[in-house]
């Protein structure tokens, strides 16, 4: 194993709450308990394709960055190195470039990268492992969906975000009787749109791992009606599969509208449709998303102090633990239908539109 003098952190894909408390623990850590360098790799991998836009990072960059949200590094989704997109004489080429950003890696001194990401990310960071990079991995996504971590940093935060969102929502829709939708992000797993949901006193909950119908829905609003409650307040996922009697035409609009106005024409009611994007991914990360952060960061430097590259940090049982990136990737972790969460919300009486309303 090289010795260590000098590491690289990028992060990558979408930003989330707490990835600046990831790179403040890493420097820190790294500074002051192994006296390393650290250099920061702007946009993903973007920084080490162009090497020139890579700078080092000390005590002073980290400053005050704790309760900020983005990442003080910059990301993208597109800084694939193994299949790095240009455009020459007008038609878009499709490279492999890894060994230029290894090699330019080593020019910039980098003895070993954290690689801060989701699937995609760390998949990248996987194949550049296999390649000869000493690499690490801590887990990023406001999804929660890798299956390897029981949490991931930045959860906390949307959920506290989508929450309150729903609160407020709350009162306006109970002052004009109105159907309120609000469209959460969750591209594949329906844990924002659960838990949001449950705290935020949702009635209806729509997610990707349970189809539901139209039907079910206003059926669930009338009985509702029927018990004099006026309003009804639907979170849904942004990645839910719509049925088969709604057109997915999600190109045109946000799924929110599409199903708002679906339940508009069913159950003759007026609805109105909050979409909360990109909201969710910003402002100041929870306290429980700093920590956890911070954990990370300092975890994934211990991690490549003892040589364990190849692997990521990740939370098993309340303690930072590591596990091959290759266990990490391609297995998502999805809102079981059956579990505690669905039950419990079930047992309160939301209804996910799959049956018909309980009394």
């Amino acid at each position: 194993m090289t010795a260590i003098g000098c590491i690289g952190i990028c992060t990558g894909g979408g930003d989330a709450p707490g990835l600046n408390a990831v790179i403040r623990a890493v420097v820190k850590c790294a500074f002051l308990k192994y006296k390393w360098k650290i250099i920061g790799i702007p946009d993903g991998f973007d920084g080490l394709i162009w090497p020139e836009k890579s700078y080092e990072l000390k005590l002073r960059d980290v400053s005050g960055i704790l309760p900020r949200g983005g990442t003080i590094l910059g990301t993208t989704n597109r800084g694939n190195p193994f299949r790095y997109c240009t455009v020459e004489n007008g038609q878009e080429v499709v490279r492999d470039i890894s060994d230029t950003v290894i090699a330019n890696a080593r020019k910039l001194g980098i003895d070993a990268v954290i690689s801060i990401g989701g699937d995609g990310s760390q998949t990248i960071a996987l194949e550049l492992f296999r390649k000869g990079m000493q690499i690490v991995g801590v887990p990023k996504t406001i999804d929660n969906d890798l299956s390897a971590t029981e949490v991931t940093f930045g959860f906390d935060t949307a959920v506290t975000t989508a929450t309150d969102a729903v609160d407020k929502i709350h009162t306006t829709a109970e002052s004009h009787h109105r159907i309120m939708v609000v469209e959460v992000m969750g591209r594949d797993a329906g844990w924002i749109a659960v838990q949001a949901g449950i705290a935020g006193g949702a009635h209806v909950i729509l997610i990707p791992e349970i189809p539901f119908t139209i039907e079910n829905v206003c059926r669930f609003v009338r009985a509702r009606e029927g018990y004099g409650k006026r309003f009804t307040i639907v979170v849904v996922a942004e990645g839910v599969k719509l049925p088969p009697e709604l057109k997915d035409n999600r190109r045109v609009g946000s799924v929110g509208n599409l199903i708002g106005s679906a339940i508009a024409a069913c159950a003759d009611k007026e609805v109105r449709v909050s979409v909360l994007g990109h909201i969710q991914r910003g402002g100041t990360p929870t306290p429980f998303d700093r920590i956890l952060a911070t954990r990370f960061g300092v975890a994934a430097v211990d991690l490549i102090a003892q040589g364990g590259f190849g692997k990521m940090v990740c939370l098993r049982c309340g303690r930072v633990e590591v596990v091959d990136i290759a266990e990490a990737i391609g297995h998502l972790k999805t809102v079981s239908p059956d579990g505690q969460f669905v039950q419990t919300a079930k047992a309160i009486g939301i209804s996910f539109g799959d049956s018909s309303p309980q009394a």
